[in-house]
């Protein structure tokens, strides 16, 4: 959810049960702002929470030019002092999938042990909001754009989807590097465009139906919820730009789905 636009953004989230205190929105609305001047990121967006047994992490992340590409992960426990998470390496990522089990303890030094393979939280919390990202972050069909120079951006044309583009799935698109561009007939290939149709589409997602998909607010508000990752909300104010998406969770995947459809 970009900073800019917390307040509003998170009243319509709320019935997904995505809140916030007030302390906590006063907070973020004055350090995200900060956050932005002192590491010269071009937005700055809250991500949202992972639950702790003892303690709550409560994301930021920073993007630069291109959207895609220059993403940098911060976490806080008070909502005013952000720490810079580490990027991601392969090594980091196979030793959170061996080591890493459970809930998150909420202490970033804790070390999970597993035979020979040990990896800190702080770590595992990268991997985790990576994770995430890769397979749950969403956003409408023409929000973000992509130019000649390969910068993909802030569509500031985008007027919003329409209630009958809305309730169809083929109308999100994940916000990462593409991965399953599959090859598309000539008649479908005609209603594309390159320049925002880049991205891939939430429809053919594997396994079917790990999207719910629903309009609220009188009809007005679209709100897509992750069932791979519970906590995942995306919501959509149909006509208008206003979008954004949030995790609230525990950072637990949910792997019996597949069984469960």
């Amino acid at each position: 959810m970009d900073s800019g636009s917390l307040h509003c953004s998170l009243e319509h989230v709320a019935g997904s049960g995505c809140n916030l205190n007030i302390e906590q929105r006063a907070a973020l609305q004055t350090s995200l702002l900060i956050l932005k001047k002192n590491y010269k990121f071009q937005r700055v967006l809250f991500w949202g929470k992972i639950l702790g047994v003892e303690e709550e992490y409560f994301i930021a992340q920073g993007r630069g030019k291109n959207e895609i590409q220059t993403k940098k992960n911060l976490y806080s426990f008070n909502c005013i002092d952000w720490l810079l998470l580490p990027p991601i390496t392969e090594d980091m990522m196979k030793a959170v999938s061996v080591a890493a089990k459970g809930r998150f303890r909420g202490d970033p030094s804790y070390v999970y042990e597993h035979l020979e393979s040990k990896v800190s939280e702080e770590n595992r919390l990268a991997v985790v909001i990576h994770q995430i990202d890769e397979e749950a972050s969403v956003v409408p069909r023409g929000a973000f754009i992509r130019d000649l120079r390969g910068l993909v951006q802030v569509n500031r044309s985008f007027a919003g989807l329409s209630p009958s583009e809305a309730t169809r799935l083929s109308n999100f698109l994940h916000f990462r590097k593409p991965k399953n561009q599959k090859k598309r007939r000539i008649l479908e290939m005609a209603d594309l465009n390159p320049a925002i149709d880049f991205l891939d589409v939430v429809s053919d997602d594997v396994p079917k139906g790990s999207w719910s998909l629903q309009l609220e607010g009188a009809g007005q508000v679209c709100i897509l919820r992750s069932l791979l990752w519970p906590g995942l909300t995306l919501y959509h104010v149909l006509m208008t730009p206003q979008h954004g998406y949030i995790y609230i969770g525990s950072g637990m995947k949910n792997l019996d789905l597949p069984f469960m459809l």
